[in-house]
């Protein structure tokens, strides 16, 4: 008994010493950023490529379609041949009107010798005046039927020009509406071209967004590659709103597309002035504890962190953008947050993205 009494108090020492040398916690290395402000597109309107200059091309006239020479996607030059209706008929009356010409003209020669006999049996006496006249009278009216002859000849050739359809610039083939051996009313559409080299891009603006200025620059950028984009101007604005979609529709001229800007290729236009500055941060800096939403932010010259609540605007699988409470310039950690206390001593990992 007496050893125990004799050994307690020196045990009761030892156990004090060891509480006073514990060494402090490590101090944590943490993974930070510095938030950078870049520039991001605020708005954007979907859209397509279509041609500035598109015309539906058909026959002035009734007929059964004989030929089509063309498919989508060709390329033709002016003048070309496009599609053909079946000419029989217009000949026929081409050939009558040319056979009408030439009896028109037989009888203008025999009424010129007519008169011309007339006048000369007038000079010697052995007619009379008004068979003179008559025969005036008769080589005018052969000389009206003449002339009726030759525009009905050219009306003939201008219908018979009818049965083809020939391109009226050089274009490409957008769209065929007519299968060879259809019958064809007149302005029925059988096929459309349009000019390949001038473009625009076609948005359905919200009124919510306001008005669009004429002229006012826009970057239209592919939907499947958003990093090919070019600059276009507003050249056309719809004066009225679709009163279903409530949207008005913008036309806008593209400079100097190149080629994968083809017909009919999904866009987006976004107006130049909607161009901001944002910060975009990982989700792993996000902190979402009793309602709040917070990150860290490092103090470099303390080696501390500090809990600061944000707002955040917007996020996705790629991270978020802050609305409020985070400034350029701060260092935010971006790994294992909810291991950390406002105030915790840290060090910076050497690993650190930068």
């Amino acid at each position: 008994m007496k050893r125990f009494f004799i050994f307690a108090p020196v045990l009761l020492l030892v156990a004090c010493s060891e509480e006073q040398v514990k060494a402090p916690p490590p101090v944590r290395p943490v993974l930070s950023l510095v938030a950078k402000a870049t520039d991001h597109v605020d708005a954007g309107f979907a859209g397509t490529v279509q041609p500035q200059v598109s015309t539906p091309m058909g026959f002035r006239t009734l007929g059964r379609l004989v030929a089509r020479d063309v498919q989508v996607g060709d390329m033709v030059k002016q003048g070309q041949r496009l599609a053909a209706i079946d000419p029989t008929s217009m000949k026929l009356a081409l050939e009558a009107a040319e056979a009408d010409l030439a009896s028109a003209r037989a009888q203008l020669v025999d009424a010129e010798a007519t008169a011309e006999r007339v006048k000369v049996l007038r000079a010697g006496d052995a007619t009379s005046q008004s068979m003179v006249e008559r025969a005036d009278l008769g080589r005018a009216s052969a000389q009206a039927s003449v002339a009726k002859a030759e525009a009905a000849l050219s009306k003939a050739r201008e219908h018979l020009s009818y049965t083809t359809i020939s391109a009226d610039y050089d274009a490409v083939v957008t769209s065929v509406d007519a299968e060879v051996g259809q019958v064809i009313s007149p302005g029925e559409t059988v096929l459309t071209i349009a000019r390949p080299d001038l473009r625009d891009a076609v948005v359905d603006v919200p009124l919510s967004v306001g008005t669009v200025a004429m002229g006012e620059a826009f970057a239209v950028s592919l939907q499947i590659d958003p990093n090919v984009s070019v600059m276009g101007t507003a050249r056309e604005v719809s004066p009225q709103a679709d009163p279903l979609t409530r949207t008005f529709r913008v036309r806008i001229a593209l400079s100097d597309a190149p080629e994968n800007f083809r017909l009919g290729t999904t866009i987006t236009a976004r107006p130049e002035h909607a161009l901001v500055k944002t910060i975009t941060l990982p989700l792993a800096a996000l902190l979402e504890e009793g309602g709040k939403t917070s990150v860290f932010v490092l103090d470099e010259a303390t080696a501390t962190v500090r809990r600061q609540d944000i707002t955040v605007a917007t996020r996705d699988e790629s991270g978020f953008t802050p609305a409020s409470g985070i400034s350029e310039g701060m260092r935010i950690v971006i790994a294992g947050v909810h291991e950390l206390q406002d105030g915790q001593k840290v060090k910076l990992s050497g690993d650190e993205a930068r």
